[in-house]
């Protein structure tokens, strides 16, 4: 009031309205905001004076701030107010909001109630543009959301923000442009995605890839998993690994997102598809293939619609799209009394006694191994379909040998190995080499380096050889030096392998695998099958072939040799192939019984070779 001072709020809308003198009719129906909060008159508590609103604004922000009361009936109903109050959870930009919108809710809180508006406060960093600066029209690096949902995915995008740390910027790859789009239209090929988008699509990918591996097959086999079941203890050791990890992976999962945490869960995620896709369905493809339905088939199937329907499930929050058309037809469609959909789902709890960590720890150390074999056939050069004689690992613990002993056809199947020896520490198959770190022991041991380094150099084979075992065992090793006997660290001495002629080495934290490299030629022999029977499967995709097709297939070669391995071999080569007839033979004359629907020839000249040899491949369908 411009004559005594007073100043008054208003608290509301309607206290508003009841105090107005003058200026409610041009008011009314608009927002309390200028011009027409001018108009509006009140009478002066003080001293009866007609007074207007006070012409100074305060920062905009004090109004969000006051929403924790202002829009909860604080004045008004007290008691729903403390049924919502505090809010369990608030997020926006970290830059923007620190010092505007999340400091004023605090103050005015810290103000009317002496506490916190909110239980958890989540700022995350800002969104650039490709090049990593602040998005702009006028520098043409603006992204328009709709345009990005629809040319990369919704669920693309979801998968690119859980899985980026919201402590730093995120700079958004490239989306396809207009012109990309034209020109797809034009071309009639797919728009091409950046790398960084193909990286972030991987996973959703692999889940539908998986997916589709699953309802191909039990179409064929007319698999419906709501007449199935069989308790998780009569199922494989397979089976049961992968309940295992699932049952973790919901562990994980749901800790996570309890704590508003979503890098984690979706780390954990992929972890999970990863073992699903690459370990498990790869090792169970056998199982499916086969025909019937047996129990151990009925057991794979049951265990795969299982993980996916939990994965989707898990999922869900973080691409809601996709697992929800997944959900429709894996769930819905053969339970109608399931929920309408995923979203309306109960989370997945955890059952504690499905979970086996030796079993888990088992099979880890097998897929450790299996990963260094390849490793090691990679450095030699020699694809897996190439068998190879034998494989020697080592391994830190008796534990560790036992199992490893127990599990080792695992091994061999998947690196195409025909015998597993463990070696022993003091095994001649590898070479060592000490590595002194100078920059590290310098500060340590200063001029007395020169004197280590010298006496390492000095050491014979077998003292190399029990020095480096000592430190990939221990982490330390004992060095006389200068009537001193220093203790050297794996960090002062690195330690290398190599492998005696005839073999490759991989290692990887005292884990040690020396893969023979010797092809005899009854292993050759075997490697040239292997590689017609894959060449056949990539032909039966471009004939057009389906999956559960039977077909014929007629082999012709000038090589009698050859065509003698192709019959040596006829029942492994039909057997994978899916063929019921099969047919060798050195004429073209010698006709199939089948009729011929494609043929190809494969010649050291064509893109798919078979060493030297000239092979015509026939194939029909019966």
């Amino acid at each position: 009031c411009p004559k005594c001072g007073t100043f008054e709020i208003m608290g509301s809308k309607e206290e508003l309205h009841e105090r107005a003198v003058a200026g409610w009719q041009e008011f009314e129906g608009h927002s309390p905001h200028r011009p027409w909060i001018d108009d509006v008159k009140i009478r002066c508590q003080g001293c009866g004076e007609e007074v207007s609103r006070i012409k100074d604004v305060g920062n905009p922000w004090l109004d969000a701030g006051i929403v924790p009361y202002s829009t909860l009936h604080y004045r008004t109903d007290h008691a729903y107010w403390q049924e919502w109050f505090p809010a369990d959870f608030v997020t926006e930009s970290f830059p923007g909001q620190f010092r505007n919108w999340f400091y004023s809710m605090l103050v005015m809180s810290t103000v009317l109630e002496n506490t916190p508006p909110f239980k958890t406060l989540f700022g995350f960093a800002t969104l650039m543009g490709e090049d990593g600066t602040p998005m702009h029209k006028s520098k043409g690096n603006l992204v328009v959301f709709d345009d990005a949902a629809q040319r990369v995915g919704s669920d693309t995008m979801r998968w690119l923000y859980t899985n980026h740390n919201p402590e730093q910027n995120l700079s958004f790859p490239r989306v396809p442009t207009n012109e990309d789009m034209e020109k797809s239209k034009q071309t009639g090929l797919p728009v091409r995605l950046s790398e960084k988008w193909m990286q972030v699509r991987k996973t959703l990918d692999k889940i539908w890839n998986v997916y589709w591996f699953f309802v191909t097959y039990a179409n064929i086999d007319q698999f419906n998993p709501a007449q199935h079941q069989l308790p998780v203890e009569q199922r494989s050791e397979l089976d049961r690994w992968i309940l295992s990890e699932l049952q973790l992976t919901i562990r994980e999962v749901t800790n996570g997102l309890e704590h508003y945490d979503t890098v984690k869960p979706s780390e954990t995620l992929q972890d999970f598809l990863d073992d699903l896709s690459n370990w498990y369905l790869r090792r169970s493809r056998e199982r499916i293939w086969a025909s019937g339905l047996e129990q151990d088939k009925v057991a794979a199937y049951l265990t795969l619609y299982e993980c996916l329907t939990t994965l989707i499930t898990l999922m869900a929050p973080f691409t809601p799209f996709v697992t929800e058309e997944l959900y429709q037809n894996l769930v819905k469609s053969v339970n109608e009394q399931a929920p309408m959909s995923v979203h309306l789902s109960d989370w997945p709890q955890v059952q504690e006694n499905v979970i086996d960590q030796k079993l888990t720890n088992e099979t880890h150390l097998v897929m450790r191994v299996v990963g260094l074999g390849r490793a090691a056939r990679e450095k030699a050069q020699i694809k897996v379909r190439q068998p190879l004689n034998a494989l020697y690992v080592r391994v830190p613990n008796m534990d560790e040998e036992e199992a490893l002993t127990r599990l080792k056809e695992q091994v061999l199947e998947e690196l195409n190995i025909k015998q597993l020896e463990l070696m022993s520490n003091d095994s001649n198959m590898l070479a060592y080499t000490l590595k002194p770190q100078v920059k590290v022991m310098g500060p340590k041991y200063g001029p007395l380096v020169q004197k280590i380094l010298a006496v390492i150099k000095g050491l014979d084979e077998h003292s190399v050889q029990v020095a480096a075992q000592q430190l990939e065992q221990t982490g330390s090793f004992f060095l006389a030096v200068d009537g001193k006997e220093l203790e050297l660290t794996r960090n002062e001495v690195d330690v290398a392998s190599t492998a005696r002629p005839g073999f490759v080495t991989a290692e990887e934290r005292g884990y040690i695998v020396a893969l023979e490299t010797t092809i005899t030629p009854e292993l050759r022999n075997e490697g040239l099958i292997r590689d017609l029977t894959h060449y056949i499967q990539d032909m039966r995709k471009r004939a057009g072939f389906n999956i559960e097709d039977h077909i014929g297939v007629a082999l012709y070669t000038d090589d009698v040799k050859l065509a003698n391995m192709f019959v040596d071999y006829q029942q492994e080569i039909a057997s994978e192939v899916l063929a019921s007839n099969l047919l060798v033979s050195i004429s073209q004359r010698d006709y199939p019984s089948f009729e011929e629907t494609y043929r190809e020839q494969i010649s050291p000249t064509s893109v798919k070779k078979l060493e030297s040899y000239t092979i015509e491949v026939v194939l029909g369908k019966l």
